[in-house]
């Protein structure tokens, strides 16, 4: 669905929930700017064309609104680091994945005829801590309330996949963006001169340019032969230590600070545990299916982010 100057593109309807979000919103203005007709899923009474009510708590879509969908795509979630992770609010990070996934893929299973693709956002927290270990979509889910979550999150999914529908989870590392997301908290910090190491620094990030990500998530909805897992990181996965570096290197900052690991884990609680692991995933389907990279390296990443 990529626009091409030797051959039209066909228009297709997609359903995007989560079109709020830094993911779900670049993805929309990239379709529509191909001439693809977009659906937004909301929580609130429509107020345009172009919107279609659900309710993912009380498990309800207007499935009316979604008649015609070549593709439903759900990027609708809280925030992992928007607050510290207590009992209540885990409870809202894991209903906000596993309903809202369920309600979708129930109700894409529902639709006559179905639509082909139902793209799910999932996590390479679903590895878990893998050290210097490089971990590709073979390997199976770590330990702790992440893995735990992405194995759930994911299995939400299984009425669109049991209904014949291709089945496609995007299991996603850090996306680099000034616009949204966790990388956006570095920007001010390192440009302030305030940024640094974090713990050891020794602990891997899954990284990806927000430009790889859309381009990786169209790849994926275009591309019949994937199916179910699919890691959207950069090929060369780098540690914090380097990101560090590279932030200093491109934003002409100095990188002096270094958070210590128990300030981390007096601060943020359980969640420290997610921040100082390593997370080695690399994108081997991705790659095999003929995919490439605008944004390899971690330097041009976040070069690409910075500039206006």
């Amino acid at each position: 669905m990529t626009q091409s100057d030797s051959a039209p593109v066909r228009r297709s309807r997609i359903a995007v929930a989560g079109a709020s979000g830094l993911i779900g919103r670049t993805l929309t203005w990239s379709l529509r700017g191909d001439g693809h007709d977009v659906v937004r899923l909301v929580r609130r009474e429509p107020a345009a064309p172009d919107e279609v009510r659900w309710d993912p708590r009380r498990g309800h879509v207007d499935t009316a609104g979604l008649a015609g969908c070549d593709v439903v795509a759900n990027f609708a979630a809280a925030g992992v680091g928007d607050h510290r992770w207590t009992d209540a609010y885990k409870r809202t990070i894991r209903d906000s994945r596993v309903l809202g996934t369920a309600t979708l893929a129930e109700a894409a299973a529902s639709l006559d005829p179905p639509p082909r693709v139902f793209l799910n956002a999932s996590a390479v927290g679903y590895y878990g801590d893998t050290g210097t270990r490089a971990v590709d979509e073979s390997a199976p889910p770590g330990d702790g309330f992440l893995p735990e979550l992405c194995v759930e999150w994911e299995a939400a999914a299984a009425p669109a996949r049991d209904a014949g529908i291709r089945t496609v989870f995007a299991r996603s590392g850090l996306v680099v963006s000034r616009g949204g997301g966790a990388w956006a908290r570095l920007f001010p910090l390192f440009r302030a001169g305030l940024g640094g190491r974090l713990g050891s620094g020794l602990q891997y990030w899954s990284y990806i340019a927000l430009h790889d990500e859309i381009a990786a998530l169209r790849h994926l909805i275009d591309t019949p032969e994937l199916a179910g897992p699919v890691n959207l990181t950069a090929p060369h996965p780098v540690t914090n230590g380097e990101v560090t570096a590279a932030m200093g290197r491109v934003l002409h900052r100095p990188t002096l600070f270094t958070v210590p690991a128990p300030a981390l884990r007096l601060v943020l609680g359980e969640m420290a545990g997610d921040v100082l692991g390593s997370t080695r995933a690399v994108p081997t389907r991705l790659l095999e299916s003929g995919f490439t990279f605008a944004f390899p390296g971690i330097d041009e990443t976040i070069r690409a982010a910075w500039r206006p």
